[in-house]
């Protein structure tokens, strides 16, 4: 026969485990805050916007042709601006510690459905450094494009400013705690029905007829000691 988990039995499994259960989560929070607050190293996001365009045209048809050929332009240029032949540069000019390869982690180029706009984002975990890195990214990529593709069609439509009291991108420790509250209170669930199922023991009366199938004929009462008969 099948069994079946009542209300009652899932609410008395809980207060059975209950430290289990609250402390479980409390720990895995607390865990959480102490490696985001005080392990992790801080990262820091600088960003800049660069418009690819053309000059000036007399001609509407040639202009809406343009526009269309610059937008399909970014994939490319999103391509051009990560490469080593630009972070070189960058890596050069500002005296980077890390390798071409390692600031090419740093660097992503967000562009947006059908617009001549691009954002170029580094992060860092120094956010000064973020900042030079971007706007000196954006500057030579301006510079170089021209002799890469024979084009001078890209321009700096925004530069990275360096924000007083900059707030990291990550770790996010609001979200980690928040992240190990929960994963820690789905595991201590789980743990708990996992220690009601193995406990085996008999707890009442109908335990006993349930497993066993035997009629209970009798029950002896736990008695409770009486000091003053001398019990």
């Amino acid at each position: 026969m099948d069994e079946t988990i009542s209300i009652k039995d899932l609410l008395q499994t809980f207060k059975k485990h209950w430290m289990i259960i609250v402390l479980l989560p409390l720990l895995s929070g607390i865990i959480s805050g102490v490696i985001s607050y005080y392990v992790l190293t801080p990262v820091y996001q600088a960003s800049t916007q660069i418009l690819v365009n053309q000059k000036d045209s007399d001609d509407l048809a040639l202009n809406a042709t343009q526009v269309q050929t610059n937008v399909d332009l970014i994939n490319t240029y999103s391509v051009i601006i990560k490469s080593p032949a630009i972070l070189e540069k960058v890596v050069k000019e500002l005296h980077l510690k890390q390798s071409v390869g390692a600031l090419n982690q740093q660097v992503t180029v967000t562009r947006q459905e059908n617009s001549q706009v691009f954002s170029l984002t580094v992060q860092d975990t120094d956010p000064d450094r973020a900042t030079k890195i971007a706007n000196t990214l954006s500057v030579t990529f301006q510079k170089e494009v021209p002799n890469l593709m024979n084009i001078d069609n890209v321009s700096v439509l925004s530069k990275a400013v360096l924000k007083e009291n900059s707030a990291p991108v990550k770790p996010n420790p609001q979200m980690n705690i928040l992240i190990a509250l929960v994963i820690g209170l789905m595991v201590s669930i789980g743990l708990a029905f996992l220690l009601e199922y193995l406990d085996n023991t008999f707890k009442n009366e109908s335990d006993i007829e349930k497993d066993l199938g035997l009629p209970v004929l009798g029950s002896i009462q736990k008695a409770s000691r009486n000091y003053k008969d001398g019990f």
